[in-house]
């Protein structure tokens, strides 16, 4: 299907998100169909960089200074022969073939770009997930969320800040302690925990004397029984051992029955006290998606069958978070993973060429390749799981290698080889020229 203005157009393929599974779509894209003028090839987003989601807890301790490991759509759009519109879709229009964009205001609110239409061949809506709080009273009002880079920039500016007016108290005064909740125990609640363990031995050594280590109160709450409830016990006990032998406070068994200011309150009626509460509990899709009259789940997942088509539509796909789509195991999803959005960003990939060359369209089939669990510099714990392996658990500095290199990974399917091998060199020099955590 091309332009029905100029039916020798190539198709047009909109790809709506930037995240680490849509970018790494359009890229393969691009290469194989854009290069060589097979299809034209649009990302939509409504951030100019991209930054990997599972950095962002580094980002908020401070150990990662984003500006450094972020990429911009325009540039690789230019180097992979994609094209960039800059937008947040609001709207669908199915008949017509076209999604609504909503308007561009700058920092002031002034309207830059008005409301627009963006026509499309094949649509494909990769737009992630959330954080679910699930309308848990005083959460929206008094929690910080690590879903985008500006969330995660805006916790390490609150926990600078007590840092400096902890600094700046008179000598002699009484410390107060920093009590930071970090409600939810996933792979993002207990990897924030031991990154910021660690932000608080290097601001000491920084110079940050009048708050020690021990006085960053760092709390996790999880509803479940035990840390990492996604994950085999066998990561999730290692992981609990590290962290109570960093002092992280632990709180299982009762969830968050409502959020204060100053404190928050748990359903067994226990009260924790905390002046930075960040809430990494559960997703959701974004709620837009529930209003484009395409079928969605409780959590506005969009819901698809195996080849990643949305159930009833024959132009439009979705994957990753936000898609519900089902395992080889019936009554089962794919889960919300990093590896499971880059598995299907393959598929994807090759499933359009397939399409745009009248060959058959192959169904996915989710991968578990194991899980790993940093915690920062202190240990890593997890498994790997394939075809070579077996099943093999990994901790401390192998884990931590393995972890190291899922990132490597992503950069080489964005960057290629070449260009990961200089960011990697690059890496290294700048961390002898650069503070180990940045303090602005």
């Amino acid at each position: 299907m091309s332009d029905s203005s100029n039916p020798s157009a190539p198709p047009r393929i909109v790809v709506v998100g930037g995240g680490a599974g849509g970018l790494e779509l359009v890229t393969r894209l691009g290469r194989k169909l854009g290069r060589k003028g097979k299809a034209r090839i649009t990302l939509v987003d409504a951030n100019m960089t991209h930054i990997w989601k599972p950095l962002l807890h580094e980002v908020a301790a401070g150990s990662l200074n984003s500006t450094e490991d972020e990429l911009n759509y325009v540039a690789q759009g230019k180097w992979n022969h994609f094209a960039f519109q800059l937008g947040a879709m609001t709207g669908l229009d199915r008949e017509r073939r076209t999604i609504q964009l909503a308007a561009i205001q700058d920092e002031k609110g002034v309207e830059l770009i008005a409301p627009r239409e963006l026509d499309y061949d094949y649509l494909v809506i990769a737009v992630g997930s959330t954080t679910n709080d699930f309308n848990t009273p005083g959460a929206a009002e008094h929690c910080l969320f690590l879903d985008t880079r500006a969330q995660a920039e805006r916790f390490h500016r609150h926990l600078l800040n007590q840092y400096m007016k902890a600094q700046a108290s008179e000598r002699g005064a009484a410390r107060e302690p920093i009590n930071v909740a970090i409600i939810g125990a996933g792979a993002t609640g207990v990897e924030l925990a031991a990154e910021l363990h660690h932000a608080a031995q290097l601001l000491r050594a920084y110079g940050f004397n009048r708050i020690s280590p021990e006085d960053l109160n760092i709390n996790i709450i999880e509803a479940s029984p035990r840390l990492l409830p996604a994950l085999p016990e066998r990561i999730g006990g290692p992981v609990t051992e590290i962290l109570r032998d960093l002092g992280v406070h632990l709180h299982t068994g009762s969830p968050v029955k409502e959020v204060k200011a100053d404190r928050l309150i748990l359903g067994n009626g226990e009260e924790i006290p905390a002046s930075l509460k960040v809430w990494a509990a559960g997703i959701r899709a974004p709620a837009f998606l529930a209003g484009l009259g395409m079928p969605t789940n409780r959590i506005n997942q969009l819901e698809v069958d195996r080849t990643l088509k949305v159930n009833g539509e024959e132009r439009i796909y979705a994957f990753g978070d936000c898609a519900a789509c089902p395992t080889d195991e019936p009554g089962k999803f794919v889960p919300p993973r990093a590896q499971a959005a880059h598995q299907q960003a393959s598929l994807l990939a090759k499933n359009l060429r397939n399409l745009l060359d009248g060959k058959p369209e192959k169904e996915y089939s989710y991968r578990d390749y194991g899980s790993l669990i940093s915690l920062s510099s202190f240990s890593a714990v997890g498994n790997l799981m394939g075809n070579l392996t077996g099943n093999v658990m990994l901790e401390g500095r192998l884990a931590r290698m393995f972890y190291i290199s899922l990132y490597r990974m992503h950069q080489m399917a964005l960057y290629g080889v070449p260009r990961t091998l200089m960011l990697m060199l690059s890496d290294q020099f700048g961390r002898t020229t650069e503070p180990r955590l940045k303090l602005h």
